[in-house]
């Protein structure tokens, strides 16, 4: 749609002369149920002023992308349509000093996760919508000022079928019959009114609606004598949502007893009490994100609800999403960055605060920071590298960019440099700035100054320096010990650094508070036996206390992972890694050596198969079930990928005999049983030698003692199957016949999606590209299928796609673009024989096609931009060769 990347410059326009007051916004859901119904009558009403003596404040716009805008009527006199309403925005000309707009509009039910998604249940055939706007998609449900720093009350007004539940950010205030009926005959309406919401952005304003079962609760607490609210008691009326088909397998009590943990935690460590009344916690179907925070109804993809038999990391996951988006309550909600810059401002801290409340306030504890430094932080490390890489505060200029910049340096390195500050200045300093930081800017907008100043002033230093070297640069530092031993001792040891800043090309040489440990060998465990604090600072640092220590097995860099660096193991301690990871004894610290192996193969400079081998070797008995399973993706990834393909039949049957071995000795029942099951089918989609095991297992036959073979696990067995050509489509129809689930439906289009046949992979491009009837999970689903195959039956594929993307990202809403962009890109490729990486026909077919369309949109460009990056990755690393910046 025409005019709807709202720029930065536009924005800060707008904020220079608006206030707005006041919405009400009236949505009728009454033909929802209705397949044929495309859209839904929007109606809203906005109170807002205009500093008439700024230039340029005689007029505006407003946001709105829909089916159609009936009217707009301004201070009372109707406007034109067809004047004003311009694609994606409806101007508003002769603005007074105080003024109100009403619109009349029809919005369109979604598909895509964008808006106002609907979903018609596989299981039951009940209907159920929600709302998910973040960054710019409210606008696609309301019309409004689409930007973070034009907070106002919002009140809403839904109509919907009378047998559905309806919530929003506030509570209900009334409910009265509607004396219409809707489309589908018989079915009797329900107005809800809610009550006003405190001032908040259009991003975190939501309404859920459908048949949903809900569970209520309620949470109370009286605020201890250390701070400023002592005595005081808080009550907070609790609610969960699922679909009804969902409510057998709904544990509502321990997502309560998570929720319960995480207010008393929150609002005793930031003294500040919730302020937003209730907090309802919604889990709904085909979710783009994992949550998201809109206060006083958040909302969670229902994948982290489990109809089959799930690992405890699994719920770990879950109970850190809760406690990331309830630091969102403080963190973004209750102060709220001005623009997308400072995105940071709400996602590091939420990533950070979640990790924090999961290790102090519930039965993980330290589990929290092994997950977060084996799985977060290497979504960093990831990102950090790619030439797309940006400093932590970016450079936003509209709200594309801001959709691209959802991503690990957001999140995990933001929160990873958090950790560091916090070693820095202390934890009690950072928690009383953060206090501060929310009494000054409550309701609220900020940047990055905002938080600087209160930390400076809790901290008793000036961070602005610390900030320009930590949020200001881009990259990683690399960090590598250099230990010399005389006469049975060390004699020194240094810390050697290097940083160079990709975007600048400038060396960024950032101070670390780390630990260093040293590591030996006790009755065959490698124990730690010495730790050292120290401040890392300039390219060399001399670690004096270290000198005359007995001769460690094996010296880690940033140990207790307080830092944000790249790792190096020198020689002899590399070999006590191959050798021995599996022994070391602090969970954290194993964790730590494993991505310090992990980079190493990633950059091409430790081989393929020997991270396979040690994969294969010592991940069997792994007590830390997230450390276990980020062994086992990283495996089927470094094995399909990094591994040279003269080695991939051969290192393929190792890790298989590994996986197997591992299975049958894991104890019966446990995590690490069930992760090795679902390793052992997702490897068999490259290897014919699992087929005769998947069909013993979904026949119930020759099954280790303690293993479910229930519908995750036996989806990904027919996966297997499918992708070996051993099922037929009649095979994987009867099993979704059996029970047809959502999880399940989408499961059975990514087995139909593997089967190798020419023509059934044209099929599934056909619908994924050509058509546009798929939902964001299906799509991603077929997605997901379609790219399990051999070079020579995807082939055909690789210039079609250099063909289809730009019009798809011209015809289709950004999720949906860049689910296919990316997932669709040609990145399973193999080095070729007298070629360098850089010379491989579809890193060449990239080159050429971002040459062709320079003007192409920014991100799309920065998709293809990254999916070369990651081939070009692959191809080194099988040439064994370390890629530029490493």
């Amino acid at each position: 749609m025409p005019n709807f990347n709202l720029s930065r410059s536009e924005a800060a326009t707008r904020k220079s002369f608006l206030t707005v007051h006041s919405y009400d916004v009236d949505l009728d859901l009454s033909g929802a149920e209705d397949p044929a119904v495309p859209g839904f009558a929007s109606h809203t009403t906005i109170v807002f002023a205009a500093d008439r003596s700024v230039p340029g404040s005689e007029q505006t716009f407003l946001d709105f992308m829909g089916l159609s805008v009936e009217s707009v009527v301004l201070n009372g006199q109707p406007l034109d349509i067809a004047e004003v309403v311009d694609g994606a925005r409806i101007h508003l000309p002769g603005l007074a000093a105080q003024n109100t707009v009403v619109v009349t509009a029809t919005a369109a039910y979604s598909t895509s996760g964008e808006g106002l998604h609907r979903f018609v249940d596989p299981a039951d055939g009940k209907t159920y919508t929600y709302t998910q706007y973040e960054p710019a998609d409210a606008r696609r449900v309301f019309a409004n000022f689409e930007q973070p720093d034009l907070k106002a009350p919002f009140t809403f007004h839904v109509n919907a079928p009378a047998h559905w539940t309806v919530a929003s950010n506030q509570s209900v205030v009334s409910k009265e019959p509607v004396s219409r009926q809707s489309e589908l005959a018989g079915t009797e309406l329900t107005r809800w009114n809610f009550a006003p919401t405190l001032p908040i952005s259009t991003y975190i304003t939501t309404v859920l609606a459908g048949p949903y079962f809900k569970a209520e609760e309620h949470f109370s607490m009286v605020f201890s004598a250390d701070g400023n609210h002592a005595g005081q008691e808080l009550a907070i009326p609790l609610a969960a949502y699922c679909r009804a088909s969902l409510a057998p397998h709904f544990d509502a009590d321990e997502i309560f007893k998570v929720t319960k943990a995480g207010l008393a935690y929150f609002n005793e460590l930031f003294d500040y009490p919730y302020p937003f009344g209730k907090y309802d916690q919604a889990f709904v179907p085909e979710y783009n994100l994992g949550a998201m925070e809109n206060p006083g109804l958040v909302t969670f993809t229902e994948a982290y609800l489990h109809a089959s038999r799930a690992t405890d990391t699994a719920y770990q996951q879950r109970a850190n999403t809760i406690m990331h988006e309830m630091a969102h309550m403080w963190f973004g909600d209750l102060v709220t960055m001005g623009w997308w810059d400072d995105l940071w401002l709400k996602e590091s801290f939420a990533d950070f605060m979640g990790h924090l409340a999961v290790a102090e306030a519930t039965e993980w504890g330290e589990k929290s920071w092994t997950m977060f430094a084996s799985r977060r932080k290497a979504w960093a490390y990831t990102q950090d590298q790619l030439p797309t890489t940006h400093p932590i505060v970016a450079d936003i200029p509209d709200l594309e960019a801001a959709k691209a910049n959802f991503d690990g340096i957001t999140y995990a390195k933001g929160a990873s440099v958090l950790k560091q500050l916090v070693a820095y200045v202390g934890k009690d300093a950072f928690i009383a700035g953060s206090r501060e930081y929310f009494r000054n800017h409550e309701f609220s907008n900020t940047s990055l100054n905002d938080l600087l100043e209160p930390l400076s002033k809790a901290t008793g230093r000036n961070l602005e320096a610390w900030a320009g070297q930590w949020l200001g640069t881009s990259g990683m530092s690399t960090l590598l010990p250099d230990l010399d031993i005389d006469k049975g001792a060390v004699s020194s040891l240094t810390i050697k650094h290097s940083s160079l800043d990709p975007v600048t090309g400038s060396t960024a040489l950032r101070p670390h508070r780390l630990g260093i440990g040293f590591f030996t060998y006790d009755a065959g465990a490698l124990v730690k036996s010495q730790s050292f604090t120290v401040d890392v600072v300039g390219q060399e640092t001399v670690v004096a206390e270290a000198v005359g220590s007995p001769i460690p097995d094996l010296v880690l860099v940033n140990d207790q992972d307080l830092s944000y660096a790249k790792v190096r193991l020198d020689a002899g301690s590399m070999s006590t890694a191959l050798a021995s990871v599996g022994r070391i004894v602090d969970p954290l610290s194993r964790s730590l050596v494993w991505s310090a192996l992990w980079n190493a193969t990633r950059d091409g400079m430790l081989p393929a198969t020997v991270y396979l081998r040690t994969v294969a070797a010592h991940a069997g008995g792994e007590a830390d079930t997230s450390l276990l399973q980020t062994l086992a993706d990283n495996a089927l990834h470094a094995l399909t990928h990094y591994c040279p393909a003269a080695d991939r039949a051969a290192t393929a049957d190792l890790l298989l005999a590994g996986v197997e071995h591992h299975l049958r000795q894991a104890e019966p029942g446990s995590d690490e049983q069930l992760v090795w099951a679902r390793t052992l089918a997702l490897l068999g989609r490259g290897s014919d030698a699992v087929n005769a095991r998947s069909r013993e297992l979904l026949a119930g036959s020759h099954v280790p003692d303690g293993l479910v073979v229930d519908g995750s696990l036996r989806w990904l067995l027919w996966q297997q199957l499918a992708a070996r050509g051993a099922a037929t489509i009649a095979d994987l129809d009867a099993e979704l016949a059996a029970d047809t689930t959502a999880e399940h439906r989408a499961n059975h289009c990514t087995a139909v999606a593997a089967l190798p046949e020419p023509a059934l992979k044209q099929q599934r491009w056909a619908e994924a590209v050509e058509q546009s009837d798929l939902s964001n999970q299906l799509l991603s689903a077929t997605i997901a299928g379609f790219m399990v195959g051999s070079q020579e039956l995807l082939a055909p594929y690789t210039e079609r796609y250099f063909e289809a993307i730009e019009p798809i990202w011209n015809s289709r809403s950004l999720e949906i673009a860049g689910r296919i962009v990316r997932g669709l890109f040609p990145a399973h490729q193999d080095l070729l024989a007298g070629l360098e990486p850089e010379h491989h026909p579809v890193v060449h077919r990239t080159d050429q096609w971002l040459a062709e369309h320079p003007d192409s949109a920014r991100g799309l460009r920065r998709m293809l931009i990254e999916q070369r990056d990651h081939l070009l990755r692959t191809l080194r690393a099988q040439a064994g060769s370390a890629p530029s910046g490493a």
